[in-house]
């Protein structure tokens, strides 16, 4: 035949059968005549040919399974990282937290300890005051005595002792009694003392010279004071007889 009556035009037509499960796929070929088919031209293609591009579509497969799988191992890590993140960034803060309350919790009980030790020695220094003022007071008041006998005594007494000048009560209340009944204006102008100028006054009946000689500071200076009489006589026994304990009649 010649190549004009034979000549035909052809189409190609890719069937592909189908795709396996595991990616493998059958590429037919098969070549149309214009008027019909021959059993040459219909025959199959062989697998051979076939295999290039089925190894094609497995490979791509393959690759964008693997991308597929690296995207996803990527998002899990950076999901991780995030979260551990998150976690790190929840301790740190609760840790914080902790410590600020912690430090709170330090300063007051500092300030309470601080407030205590203050409000100690506030209480101390008070009782301090309180019992210097005492003392002073003490020191400083001043015995209220009665104005009689009882009183002239009393205060007498008290002044001798600080002076260190012995003599009793029931001493010194006797011997008064005795030269001028506790009369402190009684004045003797008859004994030897009167006749010589000097008559003896007071409690105690003392001379002014001997007034004088043993007057104690502190007492009023005046021979008919009836303290300021009985300390001076008190004192000038003492010297002369070691106490007016001891005196049981004219001295």
């Amino acid at each position: 035949m010649s190549a004009s009556s034979t000549r035909m035009t052809k189409a190609r037509k890719v069937s592909i059968a189908g795709i396996a499960a595991a990616g493998v796929a059958a590429i037919t070929l098969t070549l149309v005549p214009a008027g019909g088919s021959t059993a040459a031209e219909a025959a199959p293609a062989s697998p051979a040919s076939a295999a290039p591009a089925a190894w094609t579509l497995n490979a791509d497969t393959a690759k964008t399974a693997a991308l597929h799988t690296g995207e996803n191992a990527q998002k899990s890590t950076i999901e991780l990282q995030v979260e551990q993140a998150v976690k790190s960034a929840a301790k740190a803060e609760a840790d914080a937290k902790a410590q600020a309350e912690a430090a709170v919790k330090n300063t007051a009980a500092k300030k309470a300890a601080a407030e205590a030790a203050a409000k100690e020695a506030a209480t101390k220094a008070r009782a301090k005051e309180q019992a210097a003022s005492r003392t002073v007071a003490v020191a400083d008041r001043t015995p209220v005595y009665a104005d009689n006998l009882d009183g002239w005594i009393r205060e007498a007494l008290d002044i001798m002792k600080k002076h260190g000048i012995p003599g009793t009560y029931d001493g010194l209340h006797r011997n008064i009694m005795r030269e001028s009944s506790g009369n402190p204006r009684a004045i003797n102008n008859w004994d030897i003392n009167a006749i010589n100028g000097v008559p003896s006054k007071g409690l105690l009946q003392v001379i002014q010279p001997t007034f004088d000689a043993y007057h104690v500071k502190g007492t009023k200076y005046d021979l008919y004071d009836p303290v300021a009489n009985i300390v001076a006589a008190c004192n000038y026994a003492a010297d002369r007889y070691g106490s007016m304990d001891n005196v049981n009649s004219a001295y």
